[in-house]
């Protein structure tokens, strides 16, 4: 528990336990499921949090309410790792009004049962509850990342708790820069929905933001410009950095020479910002979130089983399945009698917008010959 002002107080938990976010993604530095309590006239409690922690969530809730009894449950979104002890804490409360939308109550009753919210508040998108002095308004957000998902502002202290949106891996006090977690819990979570970000950013923008609580991640208060920013850029698709990402796959080492060489020559024409990943041992989702800051990729792997690699396959279904778009994509192709995956790749973005490949296709036969460095040379003149 945590007191953020006099009134808001912070109740969420952070979690050492996990291993793998959603059973795929990594948090070395754990994960926080954030609640918060609001003191007023009436008292409001925001979101729960996972399953495994609700004991002590309870406790912080008690603690924080001081002996006073909520008024109001808001549940901002259904997703377990936030609503899992809705149950339990109207066992606790149950004179507690649950607040939220009609998706809202479709999902809890196909979680919890018809039963489970006896007094509950279906709010319109727009609406408005009053505490006291605290006025707080309801903004619906669909589909980001869920269809029930909305945010709510204080429009006393220009408070947003933006339900998933601003979060990150890593539990609060994490030391590790905000920037790149944020952007990999954001494109392997929301990066789908760029255009329903994108309205829910349209109607926040008329609102005035002074303090951003997520579900997930640290408090923002400072520079929440750069925090929109990056937001703008990363739900329009739009490169952060000049530079070009070459993700390889290789068998016996020949692709990843090639991969190798290549960012030595982008490095020797004065490209500084060349990123190398080995889809086989690298994170997954840091490659993704990775390839989606990268205007400039090169995708290196061989041919296998007559197809793509199955790791740079995966790789590219889980850029495509994201809307990858707007970006530059080069191929090299190891295949040492039947070279077919560049071909495949190109099949793979199809239905993807404004993919750009390069002229120059890079085939190898095994090694890198002569002829194979020269097309890496026309390559590197492409991206340059």
């Amino acid at each position: 528990m945590k007191k953020l002002t006099d009134d808001l107080i912070y109740v969420g938990v952070n979690d050492f336990e996990v291993d793998l976010f959603e059973g795929m993604y990594t948090v070395k530095n754990g994960m926080s499921y954030n609640s918060y309590v609001l003191l007023d006239k009436k008292t409001a409690v925001f979101d729960t949090v996972d399953e495994r922690f609700g004991g002590e969530w309870l406790k912080n809730v008690a603690q924080a309410l001081g002996g006073r009894t909520p008024d109001y449950l808001i549940i901002n979104h259904m997703e377990p790792d936030h609503s899992a002890n809705i149950a339990r804490f109207l066992g606790e409360y149950p004179s507690a009004t649950v607040v939220g939308n009609a998706k809202t109550f479709v999902i809890m009753e196909q979680y919890f049962g018809a039963d489970v919210a006896k007094n509950r508040l279906v709010v319109p998108d727009g609406g408005t509850l009053a505490l006291g002095k605290h006025e707080l308004a309801f903004v619906f957000a669909p589909m980001v990342h869920w269809p029930e998902v909305m945010v709510t502002y204080d429009k006393t202290t220009a408070t947003l708790f933006s339900a998933d949106a601003f979060g990150k891996f890593g539990a609060i006090g994490a030391d590790e820069p905000w920037e790149s977690e944020a952007r990999r819990y954001y494109y392997g979570i929301v990066g789908k929905f760029g255009v329903q970000v994108q309205a829910a950013l349209k109607k926040l923008a008329a609102l005035e933001i002074k303090t951003i609580c997520p579900l997930h991640g640290p408090i923002l208060t400072d520079n929440l410009g750069y925090y929109l920013d990056l937001y703008g850029k990363w739900s329009t698709y739009t490169p952060e950095k000049n530079g070009v990402m070459i993700a390889y796959t290789s068998v016996y080492g020949h692709t990843r020479a090639a991969a190798e060489l290549l960012a030595e020559k982008l490095e020797a024409k004065g490209i500084k910002d060349v990123a190398l990943y080995d889809l086989a041992r690298c994170d997954r989702a840091q490659a993704v979130a990775e390839a989606f800051a990268y205007g400039k990729i090169v995708l290196a792997t061989t041919t296998y089983n007559g197809g793509i690699f199955p790791a740079m396959r995966e790789f590219i279904d889980c850029l495509t399945e994201r809307n990858y778009q707007n970006r530059t994509v080069g191929i090299i192709d190891n295949g040492s009698w039947a070279p077919v995956a560049a071909n495949l790749i190109k099949a793979k973005f199809e239905k993807s917008k404004d993919i750009r490949f390069t002229d120059t296709w890079v085939k190898l036969r095994a090694a890198v010959d002569a002829e194979s460095e020269s097309q890496l040379d026309a390559l590197v003149a492409e991206l340059s």
